[in-house]
Parts: structure tokens; sequence; C-alpha cells
């Protein structure tokens, strides 16, 4: 007997949605790829993608720029391969999006106040990043933007960094949620990573420590963006201390425990990779002991303080 397909119990579940439901947060149409003088590869459709057919060791004109910076907003993280960069060439690709940033962290060190040194060994006590954060949100104006350099990758493989798109966060969370924390603002003490987990002998009066929105605006493309991060918040100002720690925990817990948020970035040696310091986190995964991961960072300091969304 010949077998009757039956197209209703055949067909491979869809799961459709009811008309009741809303659209999932960060839901995202087609993205822009080409931008003239380059194309780029998304890593996911809504947070990273690799960049072609640029060479960042030449200085780059102005329409070209404008290109990069275009890419820059539309897709938050961008990895550019097989780059031969000195210190120079490094630090000009920085200065296109604004003057660069000095760790606070360097202070007690000898050499380039615009360079971070990122290097892990066998040797080393820490691995910078490992566990998510947003760079130096301690200081009154963060930086925008960061431009890590890895030059030497685990000969094992591991190392990778994983970016978190902070939109999207702040669009996962309820509408009830998104009113109470929209006029908050938390306290960003550099105390918390530097001496707290690193270490380090603060520099004659401390750290920076400031304040900032709990939710702020990106200045460029308009968008809401959920500003706490483990490494740097410490309380939410105005809240008990255990109404504060229960509300960091749980936006803390959103960012750690949902892969739906993030890209991940598989270094190779001469890779740069230029991250949105105002809507993306990241975290260093230190997966490669004892083996090296070795290079260089530049950041990039803002404009103005993060702005609230009632500015």
């Amino acid at each position: 007997m010949t077998a009757v397909s039956n197209s209703k119990t055949d067909a491979p579940p869809t799961h459709p949605r009811t008309n009741n439901k809303r659209e999932r947060a960060g839901s995202v149409t087609e993205r822009r790829t080409d931008y003239g003088s380059f194309t780029v590869e998304p890593l996911t459709p809504h947070l990273g993608a690799e960049v072609n057919e640029l060479d960042l060791s030449a200085p780059m004109e102005g329409q070209q720029i404008d290109a990069v910076k275009q890419a820059f907003a539309d897709w938050g993280v961008l990895v550019f391969r097989d780059q031969e960069l000195d210190r120079e060439a490094h630090k000009r690709f920085g200065r296109y999006f604004g003057s660069l940033h000095s760790h606070p962290m360097n202070y007690s060190r000898n050499g380039d106040s615009e360079v971070l040194i990122v290097r892990t060994t066998a040797d080393s006590a820490y691995t910078a990043g490992d566990g998510w954060h947003t760079d130096v949100t301690c200081d009154a104006i963060p930086p925008l933007a960061s431009a890590l350099y890895i030059k030497e990758t685990p000969e094992c493989g591991g190392g990778d960094t994983l970016y978190a798109d902070m939109y999207l966060a702040y669009e996962m969370l309820s509408e009830p949620m998104k009113q109470m924390l929209e006029p908050l603002v938390a306290v960003h003490d550099g105390a918390l990573p530097y001496v707290g987990a690193y270490k380090s002998t603060p520099p004659e009066g401390g750290y920076p420590r400031n304040e900032h929105p709990v939710i702020t605006v990106h200045p460029e493309t308009g968008r809401k963006v959920l500003n706490v991060n483990s490494g740097f918040t410490s309380h939410i100002r105005g809240l008990q201390p255990f109404e504060s720690r229960a509300l960091l925990d749980a936006l803390f817990k959103l960012i750690a425990t949902t892969p739906r948020l993030y890209c991940r970035v598989e270094w190779q040696p001469n890779t740069l990779t230029l991250w949105d310091n105002r809507c993306t986190q990241h975290h260093a995964v230190w997966d490669y002991y004892p083996h090296t991961r070795s290079g260089e960072r530049v950041s990039v300091v803002g404009d103005e303080p993060p702005r609230g969304v009632n500015g």
C-alpha cells in the first residue's frame, strides 16, 4: 500500500505567533553591508560585522572615514583582519573618532599614556576584562570607543571576546521596568575593578568615581541603552542598599545569561576590533591558560557625559 502524504502532519512545526503577542524585542530587518569602498559580513543580525577590503595601515580620506563611522554606528562592533599596524597607525585610526584616552591605570606605568598594553601569560594573576563590563565607566566622560589590536593569540586556541548589545538588553525589559529605571542614576567606581579585582595601588586621590544615568540615549543613533555593568557599577543612588543590590544583580544576570545579546570575536594574529563603548559590553574569555594572548588597545574620549532619557 502506498503511503499518502498529509501536508498538515508531515510539515515541520513552525510555532506561529498568535495575533495578541507583541513582536519579539530586538527583531531586525536586513541591514546595510555595502559601504562603497568596503563591504562587511555580519557576525549576527543585530551586532558585529567583519570588514573586508580595508587596509588600516594607510591613512584614510574623509569620505572613507565617514563610511567607517557609518558602519560603526550600524553594527557597534567592527572586526578588521590581517592588519599590519605599527603603534602610530593604530593611534591614527583611533583619532578618526576623537581624542585618545589615557587609561587610569597607566599613571603608574612608563610608556605611551594613550596605549593600554593587554598581555596575559602563564605568570599573570588575571586577564584584563575577564568579566562583563563597559570600559572605564568610572570616568566623568567614559570612552566612546575602544580599538584592540591583537598581535599574538594562544597557540591552543581560545581567548575570544564576547560582546553584548545594550540596545537589545534595554528592549528586553518590561515596560514597567523601563519606566522605573529611566529616571535613576548609578555610581560607577574605578576602585571596584582596579583595586578590588586587580589589586593595584590607586593614585593620590583614588581612582575616578562618577554617576551616570541607568538608561542613556546614544548621542548618534538616538536609541536607548541599558547603562550599568558589573565591572564598575557599585550601586543605584537613592535606593536602599538591598533594593539597589537586587535590581543590579537582576540586570547583571540578564547580561551574563542571555546569549541572544552576544556576538563573538575569534581573534587571529593581526586582528583589530573596534567597539562602541556607549552601547555594548564585553567579556574577554580567559580559557587559554597557560598560553599567551597579547596586544595593545587605544580608546577614544567621548564628546559629552552620558545623557539620560530626560537630557
